[in-house]
């Protein structure tokens, strides 16, 4: 595990997880901003439709910024909260929502030490906190913990302790119903069947991110499947100094993605990370059936090696989503027939995922496989000359300066699709960012080169 320190800023003496308390506040802001909300609409009822909606979509907008202003100083498990709705609620909220939970960031301030050193105490014992010299200012701080580098005093060896924030784990599913409760009170999304059920596959989230034991658990089975691929390291689990609350992990060093040292490195070696970081994407679906779905570039660093080759180091094992056959199979027979531009076979798929219904209009069936293709742009087979400003001389496709995403969205958005289109299954959410995550990852980077023979591979392997 390795993280960049965070900016220097005074550490808080506690954090409020009492449901209760923290209940009763969303509760009030919410009460508040739906009066708000209802005063505003009541102002403009008389307002011509069109200056209505403008109007209306300006409300939301400030509306969001007030409840994402509430939400970022209660800390803990509703931070999380907050980020994963932003990261998934798109087919719930209002755009105006999603925007402003957008900057809902991990707070970087730390708790003071005494906190963290009584959690460690509390859990690993003082018989083992004898045996490290644990830092006492952390090297990153988030809305669910802090991370402190130790040492090993019988060994030297240097390790991380990712240790949660007393209370933060107790209070997950407290937090979690008042968060929909004050959405709910501030009249930003109808609370219904559908949003129950996307609600209960986030609090299964937020459950496993905070499991340690769990993510320990993980991280040795992903260090286990990449053993024997040097392009990547997986930080090693140190038992001994981890329980449900703490979880110690070599330290690892290495660059952000975004760093300007990443950004100098050659073309050829950029390309070289950008590859590794689409085949484990395809390793993870089409061989394990096990993807770590959260995209933030927070989970990656890379490693510099001139001689041996760079390498992505894996930090953050907390949110890998395992997969039935029923769902990936489906998915993974889509991906292979928008590689074949076989749309016949896309509409199928999408309609065995339960995205379309087969009685639709073959018009809007027929739109829906189209751009089930298109998304698949830089791994498809040809490409037409529509595409030509994605490619550079050498006819490689060019990650950052494609405008596929806002292709996409601008032709979904005026297609007939909308009127048809359903809330698609959880877990082709969760799917559908960690995918989104790879090509922002391969654009970061500024990969130039064609992913097709990459896919290709993982065709033939699942072949029958």
């Amino acid at each position: 595990m390795s993280t960049q320190k965070p900016p220097k800023q005074s550490p808080l003496s506690s954090i409020k997880t009492g449901s209760f308390e923290r209940r009763l506040t969303l509760t009030k802001v919410g009460i508040l901003a739906g009066s708000r909300l209802a005063g505003h609409v009541a102002a403009n009822i008389f307002t011509n439709k069109e200056k209505r909606a403008e109007k209306r979509s300006r409300a939301l907008s400030d509306q969001a910024k007030f409840l994402v202003s509430e939400l970022g100083k209660l800390k803990g498990s509703v931070v999380k909260i907050g980020q994963v709705m932003a990261l998934y609620g798109e087919h719930f909220l209002p755009e105006e929502v999603t925007e402003a939970l957008h900057t809902l960031e991990d707070s970087t301030v730390a708790l003071e030490w005494p906190i963290i050193r009584g959690v460690l105490y509390e859990q690993l014992g003082a018989q083992d906190m004898a045996k490290l010299e644990v830092e006492t200012d952390p090297i990153g701080a988030a809305s669910l913990g802090q991370v402190h580098r130790a040492k090993i005093r019988s060994t030297g060896e240097v390790i991380c302790l990712k240790v949660q924030y007393p209370g933060v784990a107790d209070a997950v599913d407290a937090d979690l119903d008042a968060v929909a409760q004050l959405l709910r009170l501030a009249r930003l999304v109808t609370i219904g069947p559908t949003f129950d059920d996307w609600l209960q596959e986030v609090r299964v989230m937020m459950h496993r991110e905070v499991d340690y034991q769990l993510e320990a658990t993980t991280t040795k089975h992903f260090r286990d499947l990449l053993a024997n691929d040097s392009r990547f390291i997986v930080p090693s689990v140190y038992s001994a100094f981890s329980s449900a609350r703490v979880l110690a992990t070599s330290y690892e060093q290495g660059e952000h993605v975004s760093s300007a040292l990443v950004a100098s490195l050659p073309q050829v070696r950029r390309n070289n990370l950008a590859k590794a970081s689409l085949d484990l994407f395809l390793k993870e679906l089409y061989l394990w059936h096990e993807i770590q779905t959260d995209p933030n570039f927070g989970n990656y660093r890379i490693r510099l090696n001139d001689e041996r080759g760079d390498q992505i180091v894996l930090l953050d094992f907390g949110a890998v989503q395992k997969y039935p056959p029923a769902f990936i199979d489906p998915v993974c027979s889509m991906i292979n027939a928008a590689f074949s531009d076989d749309l016949d076979a896309v509409i199928d798929g999408g309609i065995a995922l339960n995205f379309m219904q087969a009685e639709w209009p073959d018009a809007v069936l027929k739109e829906f496989g189209e751009i089930c293709i298109a998304v698949l742009e830089p791994l498809a087979s040809k490409h037409d000359g529509s595409v030509a400003s994605a490619f550079n001389t050498q006819g490689e496709y060019c990650w950052a300066q494609s405008d596929l995403p806002a292709r996409i969205a601008k032709r979904a958005a005026r297609s007939a699709i909308n009127r048809y289109f359903k809330i698609p299954p959880k877990e082709f959410v969760f799917l559908n960012r960690k995918l989104i995550g790879v090509y922002t990852f391969i654009s970061v980077l500024g990969g130039e080169f064609n992913g097709r023979e990459i896919l290709a591979g993982y065709l033939k392997k699942t072949s029958k």
